[in-house]
């Protein structure tokens, strides 16, 4: 049978000792460094989504810019039809190497934008990556 004497007490202390410094020494420490991880990759997704917003901001604008060149080319080319068959034919000649030009300008700004936005989130992606590993490692990589 078992006895229920005062070692009962010290076991149970015991326990609760035990409990105790496995809290301090082990589960706190661990928990602590979840939780910086966790901000940590909470922080990475906010810049990316701030990174990609900025790239459809960038998107946007210039599709408002297309619009307008666009919409001011059709513009021009009302006019010039009304002008006459041979100064219209200049001036549209004119107009639609500007346009071209914008319009590869334009081009080549959005990419040399988003060739940008894509090596910043290149770049902050290593980093994250490193960081990270290096923080579930606990070691340097």
């Amino acid at each position: 049978m078992i006895d229920l004497n005062y070692t009962l007490w010290i076991q149970m202390v015991n326990f609760l000792v035990l409990i105790f410094i496995l809290y301090v020494l082990l589960y706190k420490p661990i928990l602590n460094i979840i939780d910086k991880r966790e901000s940590v990759i909470d922080e990475s997704k906010e810049r990316v989504r701030s990174l990609e917003q900025a790239a459809g901001d960038k998107m946007a604008q210039y599709d408002e810019q297309l619009r307008q060149a666009r919409s001011e080319a059709a513009g021009q080319r009302d006019e010039l039809k009304e002008e006459g068959s041979q100064t219209a034919k200049q001036i549209m000649q004119a107009a639609r190497n500007e346009i071209a030009e914008t319009i590869s300008d334009l081009k080549a700004k959005m990419e040399r934008e988003r060739e940008e936005a894509r090596a910043i989130l290149r770049e902050k992606t290593k980093d994250i990556a490193l960081e990270i590993s290096e923080k579930v490692l606990g070691r340097g990589v």
